[in-house]
């Protein structure tokens, strides 16, 4: 018996398969190509990703030894595209999350913003799909001509991809709560928020729960049909596959960018200072939610620095080069490339790198890029921390392979941060799965199996802590303009 959970992430499809006690069995990769054709746009072909999926997921199935009893798919949240309901053909490009477009729309939707945020829980920023989805409606052609005929669908990724593959036109209640057109403690999507960023609701797809029986999946080119049973924003499967599935537990899933969620219960919350309400999970009609902060460019980060600055060959390169660094040696990075996120949110910010004299080394620089993206979580737990106690960070993610940051990070938060093996989003994705095909009865059952395999413990002292996340915040404040704190 065999569960497959598959992550349509920001740069790559992983697909995995695992056993019924989630120990992993094989996996398949491919990778995926974002498209920058303006300054602050961010795109992706939806039948390239579309291919990539079927592809990793027909490599697994044709290896198979045993049958796939349940698949769980997680996608990348807020990127959206159009497609046509009558031939599945894509009408628009997939607009990241990344993407910033959208600015304008909401540039001009500022006499509704408080009424927006108050409604969906979340900041006026292009990061979320409902803008993004009114950019390509008011400036798309095509998606303007399948609006005239009736033919018109739009969504987040995981909608396109269960509409072409056979499970319906449908998303879950995680992924509506990312779009802005969803206001919490109420399933689905809210017709005045659909009415104020002119989305039509019926363009939309159907908001189900998360696990359970969500349909069939089925290519031609694959051995077997799938029986759908998970469904999820990439970064509540990893909150999943951390075992974070009762309150006060909180993670940091380290890729593209990182984003930091805690487990909150089933109460609607109402957290301070930048943080985001989300839904984390849909189960039997039961919600439970987190809190999220995110952090836009970690990874996307170390890639441009090796790729347009020639730093290193890659991003593990320039992490050991960061390894054998004396220190910063006063250099500054701060990891901004898609803007700055949370506490602050800032979408015009830029990437900044400072304090470098004729000493400074490419090590020093190395070894202050991982400090930044240290930094900028520490800036979100000390947040979080104001509406749920964090004794302890659990880091999942390509990044965690790197020993240095784990101490930073560890170091930078004054706590003990565990990793649980490098891609907990995938395992997540299974893991729903596995509860909504009845294999494993909860999530709770689900996270015993899902041991801690390394624990660092900070080595940095209290004093050192508050003084240096002072100057690091000055340093945030001086680059991006934020207020005094």
């Amino acid at each position: 018996m065999l569960l497959l959970g598959v992550d349509e992430g920001t740069t790559g499809v992983k697909a995995a398969l695992f056993d019924e006690q989630l120990r992993p069995v094989r996996e398949a990769r491919r990778d995926k190509v974002n498209r920058h054709p303006k300054p602050g746009w961010v795109e992706q072909d939806g039948e390239e990703v579309l291919q990539a999926v079927v592809e990793a997921v027909g490599e697994l199935l044709e290896a198979a030894e045993e049958e796939v009893v349940a698949c769980g798919l997680d996608h990348q949240g807020e990127s959206v595209l159009a497609w046509d309901a009558e031939t599945g053909t894509p009408l628009s490009p997939i607009v990241v999350w990344q993407d910033k477009r959208s600015q304008e729309v909401l540039d001009r939707m500022g006499d509704a913003e408080e009424e927006i945020q108050s409604l969906s829980g979340l900041p006026f920023d292009p990061y979320f799909s409902a803008a993004k989805l009114a950019w390509l409606l008011e400036n798309d052609d095509a998606v303007q001509r399948a609006r005239d005929a009736g033919t018109l669908r739009m969504g987040t990724v995981d909608s396109f991809l269960c509409d072409r593959l056979g499970a319906g036109f449908a998303t879950d209640n995680s992924t509506a709560s990312r779009t802005q057109l969803h206001r919490l403690g109420t399933p689905g999507f809210d017709a005045r928020l659909c009415e104020l960023f002119g989305v039509p609701p019926e363009v939309l797809p159907e908001v189900r729960d998360t696990a359970g029986e969500l349909g069939t999946l089925r290519h031609e080119s694959w051995p077997a049909e799938l029986r759908l049973c998970g469904q999820v924003v990439d970064q509540q499967a990893a909150l999943a596959g951390a075992g974070c599935v009762v309150p006060g537990r909180v993670k940091a899933t380290y890729g593209t960018g990182v984003f930091v969620l805690g487990h909150v219960g089933d109460e609607v919350p109402r957290p301070t200072g930048g943080l985001l309400p989300t839904v984390a999970w849909r189960i039997d009609g039961k919600t439970e939610y987190a809190i999220d902060g995110g952090v836009f460019a970690a990874g996307a980060m170390l890639e441009w620095m090796c790729r347009e600055l020639g730093m290193a060959e890659t991003p593990a390169a320039l992490t050991e080069l960061a390894r054998g660094a004396d220190g910063n040696g006063g250099a500054r990075v701060l990891p901004g490339l898609a803007g700055v996120g949370a506490p602050w949110w800032k979408p015009d910010a830029r990437a900044v790198m400072a304090g470098m004299h004729g000493g400074t080394t490419r090590a020093n620089v190395a070894r202050a890029a991982l400090e930044g993206i240290a930094w900028r979580v520490a800036d979100v737990v000390a947040v979080m921390r104001e509406s749920a106690d964090v004794d302890s960070l659990r880091v999942d993610g390509g990044l965690t392979n790197e020993p240095l940051l784990l101490q930073l990070q560890a170091d930078t938060i004054g706590v003990r941060v565990d990793a649980a093996g490098a891609d907990a989003t995938v395992l997540g994705a299974a893991a729903l799965a596995a509860v909504g095909a009845g294999v494993i009865p909860s999530l709770a059952d689900a996270a015993e199996l899902l041991p801690v395999d390394r624990s660092v413990e900070p080595q940095a002292d209290e004093d050192w802590r508050t003084r240096e996340h002072e100057r690091w915040k000055a340093f945030v404040r001086g680059a991006v303009e934020l207020p005094d704190a």
